[in-house]
């Protein structure tokens, strides 16, 4: 028996293998799956599957995708994230559906939303919040482990999940990245050194984040991402997530061939998160955020 203490990661996925279970058992799949299967038969998607227990499957959409490599320039995936384990608290009190509206008026591609509670202080009340308030593409940022969690971002209006390589054994990514697009959700999957992208593509996975913070000690290394482009192939959509914080880092991705970035603490924390985001990307002229 290994006497070596688990890692932030291992102690947070462990945390939500508990978390998910304690939900599963308060509301059994099939309940649960109502709002998903509602959604399902809205104009233009398919007919939603018998009761099998499974997620009924959704004609699929590329809103997320599309959305990353659709503007000039590197995109960017603006973060409601409420606290890190690193950071602390990143704004007192922040409002989802406000930061969502000033995400969307400083240009965000798409928004992200962070839905852990226990170390992030997330929940998917803020996911349902920030779907109210903008018509942007939605990732649910979380540790996916189950399917049943693929079900919930669904009924609370997510367009793209989160599965991280580092969590999750080769069978389960396997099958939960399958899942996911069966159900309509695109996946954004998670690498963070050479082994973990070679597993990712021969998921066939279309896009790939590099987390530029390893979560094993939450250190960051911003030029991870410049290494691992080298092995990225043709045609794949790539987000370097973590340790973004000026227009001259996104200009230097962008010439790699990085298409977004996903940043969350440095516009969590600024006064004015529509200035702050234009000023990151670029932009001139920056709007007011609130």
């Amino acid at each position: 028996m290994s006497t070596h203490a688990p890692t932030v990661l291992q102690r947070i996925v462990a945390e939500t293998r508990q978390e998910v279970e304690r939900r599963k058992r308060e509301a059994p799949l099939p309940a649960a799956a109502q709002p998903a299967r509602a959604a399902a038969r809205a104009p233009g998607a398919t007919a939603p599957a018998a009761n099998t227990g499974s997620i009924a499957p959704r004609a699929p959409v590329r809103r997320f995708r599309d959305a990353l490599r659709g503007g000039e320039g590197v995109g960017v995936i603006a973060e409601f994230k409420r606290r890190s384990p690193s950071a602390g608290t990143l704004r007192e009190a922040p409002d989802p559906a406000q930061m969502a509206a000033a995400y969307a008026r400083g240009g965000a591609a798409a928004i992200s939303v962070l839905t852990e509670g226990p170390n992030f202080g997330g929940s998917l009340a803020d996911l349902s919040a920030v779907r109210a308030a903008c018509e942007l593409p939605l990732l649910r940022k979380d540790f996916i482990v189950d399917a049943y969690q693929l079900q919930e971002a669904r009924a609370a209006g997510a367009d793209a999940i989160l599965l991280i390589v580092a969590a999750l054994q080769s069978e389960e990514l396997a099958a939960l990245h399958a899942e996911a697009r069966q159900a309509g959700l695109e996946v954004l999957v998670e690498v963070h050194d050479e082994h973990e992208l070679a597993q990712t593509l021969e998921l066939g996975a279309e896009i790939i984040g590099v987390n530029n913070r390893d979560l094993r000690d939450f250190s960051v290394d911003t030029a991870r991402t410049e290494r691992l482009m080298e092995q990225m192939p043709p045609g794949v959509t790539v987000v370097s997530e973590s340790g973004i914080a000026s227009a001259e880092q996104l200009r230097r991705l962008g010439a790699r061939g990085v298409h977004a970035v996903l940043v969350g603490e440095s516009l969590m924390r600024a006064e004015d998160p529509a200035a702050a985001l234009r000023a990151l990307a670029g932009f001139s002229s920056p709007e007011s955020a609130l």
